[in-house]
């Protein structure tokens, strides 16, 4: 219905039934209005053709804009084309040709349009907008851009009230810290909130972070991750996982649980530890510095193994400290004491301190056992095996001779206040005492076997984890 003009005219050789309308045309179907320069109506086919600041007012809030237009009133679809202008409160969207379905609401285009919202700009080969929703739908070569990031997806939802967006194909988001992979989930673009469910990564510098979904607050460095989390640091070369985990980035730390999993990656043998729940903290650098682990720890590596209720390593010096009732395995001894500290060099055992109740044990060819015991011990590694061992201060012993064929020659037993002990391949064969020894060498014959064990001797052997997967076994 022609709501105003400057001028109408009808000639039969512009075509049948065609009325032209010029000069500040205004038309109106329905609630819609139509402002252009000029105009062709066909009232008995019931479309229109606009030319010229052509200006469509579909509501107070959406307006489009552009040089030409095509209007069916009877399919309620226009196209509007050069210059496309689509303005709905504080977004708008630019594209050379528009298609704008009255029964549905829907404005689409098929050859790449921008979208300006807030601080977002997007970008896309196909797009829809749902004006009744206030969502767009992107499809093919999607770009974001925000000052602090690039988004780059294949299929995108955007919501420009919540200004979220929503992925439901392969995804990324690249910051000036961190970057992003998904392949579904959703980011709050104004709060730097997310969620990635399917395939989602963060990498962080030398850091990256997974799982089966995840929650993240770019500005304060938060996450959750669930299930399958997996945090890897590929300048430490240390692997935390769980089934639950939690990052607190601009606090340093994170911590993993449900399964916890700490990986000591070493080309040759890396360390498996596992505890109810392990604490990394990060230094300077966003590399993991230190690791805590508590309660239930248990760790393997083929030429290493361990147990203890709590445990630290300390990444600057390579030092592992094990608390509360720890043992360590190393070949064919078994260490025990208060507690232990581990120090390890180029990716290998070094020496190794057990402080108070210090206890060492290896069985012997005829399944009975040499022990050393005294309040300290110093333990040096060579190859990843002991070969010397100081014992300082209540240094007791009892150790089996033989000779080169094995067959056994006797039993030592002895007390001294400290004491050296050599091996080779991981068997004592030197004993020296240093100071007040008292030794006495007895016959096997001539020994009860109630003698042949020290005070506090515990042989642990079953919990001493064979595999990897032995660690998930208290």
């Amino acid at each position: 219905m022609l709501e105003k003009a400057n001028s109408w005219e009808y000639n039969k050789d512009i075509g049948p039934d065609i009325q032209r309308i010029l000069g500040d045309v205004v038309l109106r179907h329905d609630s819609t209005y139509l402002y252009c320069d000029s105009a062709y109506l066909n009232e008995i086919q019931n479309n229109v053709r606009a030319y010229g600041n052509v200006h469509i007012r579909v509501s107070d809030t959406l307006n489009l804009f552009g040089d030409s237009l095509k209007y069916d009133g009877n399919t309620r679809i226009a196209c509007i084309k050069n210059k496309v202008r689509l303005i709905d409160n504080e977004t708008t969207l630019t594209t050379d040709t528009l298609y704008f379905d009255r029964n549905t609401d829907i404005a689409r285009y098929d050859d790449w349009g921008k979208i300006v919202n807030g601080k977002n700009t997007l970008v896309s080969k196909y797009g829809y907008y749902y004006t009744d929703d206030k969502k767009f739908f992107f499809k093919q070569k999607v770009i974001l851009l925000n000052p602090e990031y690039i988004m780059h997806s294949d299929t995108l939802l955007y919501n420009t009230v919540s200004e979220t967006s929503y992925f439901f194909g392969p995804s990324t988001i690249v910051g000036k810290e961190d970057s992003i992979y998904c392949e579904n989930g959703w980011y709050d673009t104004k709060n730097d909130i997310s969620r990635f469910r399917k395939n989602g990564i963060i990498f962080h510098g030398p850091q990256s972070v997974t799982g089966d979904s995840m929650h993240y607050e770019r500005n304060t460095g938060y996450g959750q991750v669930f299930r399958h989390a997996i945090l890897k640091d590929t300048v430490k070369n240390i692997i935390l996982k769980g089934n639950y985990g939690e990052i607190f980035r601009k606090k340093g730390y994170t911590y993993m649980t449900d399964s916890a999993v700490a990986v000591l990656i070493d080309k040759k043998d890396s360390l498996f530890l596992h505890s109810d729940t392990i604490h990394g903290t990060f230094d300077s650098t966003d590399n993991i510095r230190n690791i805590r682990a508590f309660y239930k720890v248990k760790f393997f590596r083929h030429d290493l193994q361990g147990l203890g209720d709590s445990l630290a390593y300390h990444g600057a010096d390579s030092t592992m400290f094990l608390y509360h009732d720890p043992v360590i395995w190393s070949s064919e001894n078994q260490l025990t004491a208060d507690s232990i500290r581990l120090n390890i060099r180029n990716n290998q055992a070094d020496s190794i301190v057990l402080y108070n109740s210090a206890f060492i044990i290896s069985k012997d060819d005829t399944n009975k056992f040499n022990q050393v015991k005294g309040r300290n011990m110093i333990g040096y590694f060579k190859n990843n095996e002991i070969y010397k061992i100081r014992v300082l201060g209540n240094s007791e012993t009892i150790y089996f001779a033989r000779e080169d064929d094995r067959s056994l020659i006797g039993i030592n037993k002895a007390i001294s206040s400290d004491l050296l002990i050599f091996l080779e391949k991981n068997k004592f064969t030197d004993i020296t005492y240093i100071s007040k020894p008292d030794a006495t060498f007895y016959p096997e014959k001539d020994i009860s076997p109630y003698d042949l064990k020290l005070k506090n001797f515990r042989w642990i052997e079953k919990r001493r984890p064979l595999i990897k997967e032995d660690i998930f076994i208290w």
